[in-house]
């Protein structure tokens, strides 16, 4: 048995009758070798587990979360949740937990990223800074394995377990830099060198940048950048909690967005990462959230479902209560065209490596204000002729991939990074008839 089956299981035990009960347990490993200046300064490595219990005694509901895992340390655990939770007013929304459910056997786990080594991820590392001869790269390497289990006391089960290797860095000269990422299930599976290559490209373009004036601009946009906009219309837009307050763009069965756009979320997908269930062991299915760009579907927790009256789609999250629910393998559906020819078919206009440092102005249309950085060049006859300083936007993110506005989306999708982190949207290039420059990054 497992770890963290046992740790459900003897929480589950200890609960007993008192109460309804549902626990997921994580039990894993996550190392890290940080780099600066081109050489390893850091490598780190943390071994966890945790376990997270929610009850409900008659209608009255609490959670909470322990890394203390001895025997005692968990009876004192779940006496305290339980004497929580009788404190609570009675949630009248509470949907209960839910029965056996049939899960799927995918599993997103490499046995050599599991037991990747910090000389296994300083080579990563070294493939990375060799790239960029005579600059100096800074960034990480990071493998994680972890072990997941959910039980509940209506007898529903779930156990799965996964492997992430990231590899993240800047190449710097002394006047630029410019980013690279990749992310996916195995170590061995992501060519750190290509990843510092396209990070050393950014950096010698981006050299002696130049200001443009703020207005409406052709764009063509990095997978990074087209992961930032799809993980904000999923927290903001597909999420079923946001859309049932009122405060969620998304309108079912409108054409929101251009016919070229397809988005779903897919734990499922070989390319996908993480486990095949949710924290209320639900399990995850292919949900289709803009077809032909339509908006078709909202992600859903058995909170958000049993008031829709439709069935969780398996996204509940830890504080989805107060977040709600959405995607962690978001997949932006491909063009066929390459990056260079995305560039090459705009007369003037500009591509952007990274969006940084975006906040929402306007929830319901999802206006949006950030910067450009890393890498924004100009391009003007269909070639890049230099670099342009970073650049502030305000853009609505719904408006952006509206109906027309979608001139050309790259055959380059991958997990991108994005600004809620790394590993989540499977994106690729865009090129957006319109995006809108208010200023430089100083305002």
């Amino acid at each position: 048995m497992s770890t963290q089956q046992r740790l459900v299981d003897t929480v589950l035990e200890i609960v007993g009758d008192r109460a309804e009960a549902e626990v997921n347990a994580d039990v894993g490993t996550l190392a890290l070798t940080r780099f600066a200046n081109s050489f390893i300064h850091q490598n780190v490595s943390e071994d966890t587990a945790a376990v997270s219990l929610r009850v409900a005694v008659e209608g009255r509901v609490s959670s909470s979360t322990t890394t203390a895992t001895t025997p005692d340390a968990l009876v004192s655990f779940v006496d305290a949740t339980l004497g929580t939770a009788v404190q609570q007013p009675v949630d009248d929304e509470w949907p209960g937990i839910g029965g056996p459910a049939d899960q799927s056997d995918v599993e997103h786990w490499d046995a050599a990223t599991a037991e990747a080594d910090p000389m296994a991820r300083a080579e990563a590392v070294k493939a990375f800074v060799d790239a960029g001869e005579g600059m100096l790269g800074a960034g990480y390497c990071q493998t994680d394995a972890h072990g997941l289990a959910y039980g509940n006391t209506a007898g529903r089960t779930a156990n799965g377990r996964f492997t992430t290797a990231i590899v993240d860095g800047i190449q710097q000269t002394p006047t630029s830099a410019g980013s690279g990422h990749a992310a996916g299930v195995a170590l061995g599976s992501i060519d750190a060198r290509t990843v510092g290559e396209l990070a050393a490209q950014r950096a010698r373009d981006a050299g002696a940048p130049f200001d443009v004036e703020p207005g409406e601009y052709e764009v063509v946009l990095s997978p990074e950048c087209v992961a930032t906009i799809t993980v904000f219309l999923d927290a903001y837009g597909f999420n079923a909690k946001v859309a049932q307050e009122g405060m969620s763009f998304a309108a079912l069965g409108e054409r929101q967005f251009d016919p070229s756009i397809d988005i779903w979320d897919d734990a499922t997908d070989p390319r996908a990462l993480n486990v095949t269930f949710d924290v209320e062991g639900t399990p995850k299915r292919k949900v289709d959230l803009v077809h032909g760009g339509e908006t078709v579907s909202l992600l859903h927790s058995r909170r958000t479902a049993a008031k829709a009256g439709v069935a969780s789609t398996g996204h509940a999250t830890a504080d989805g209560d107060v977040f709600g629910s959405f995607g962690t393998n978001m997949f932006v559906g491909a063009g066929d065209e390459s990056v260079e020819d995305l560039v090459a078919s705009v007369d003037r206009g500009i591509y952007v490596a990274t969006f940084n440092y975006c906040r929402v102005l306007d929830p319901k249309s999802l206006i949006v204000t950030g910067l450009t950085r890393n890498g924004t060049f100009m391009i003007e006859n269909g070639q890049i002729t230099g670099a342009v300083t970073n650049m502030r936007f305000t853009q609505s993110f719904v408006a952006a991939l509206g109906p027309g506005r979608v001139a050309g989306i790259g055959n380059d999708d991958r997990f991108a990074d994005s600004e809620f982190g790394p590993a989540m949207i499977h994106a690729p290039s865009m090129r957006l008839a319109s995006w809108n420059f208010t200023g430089g990054a100083d305002g």
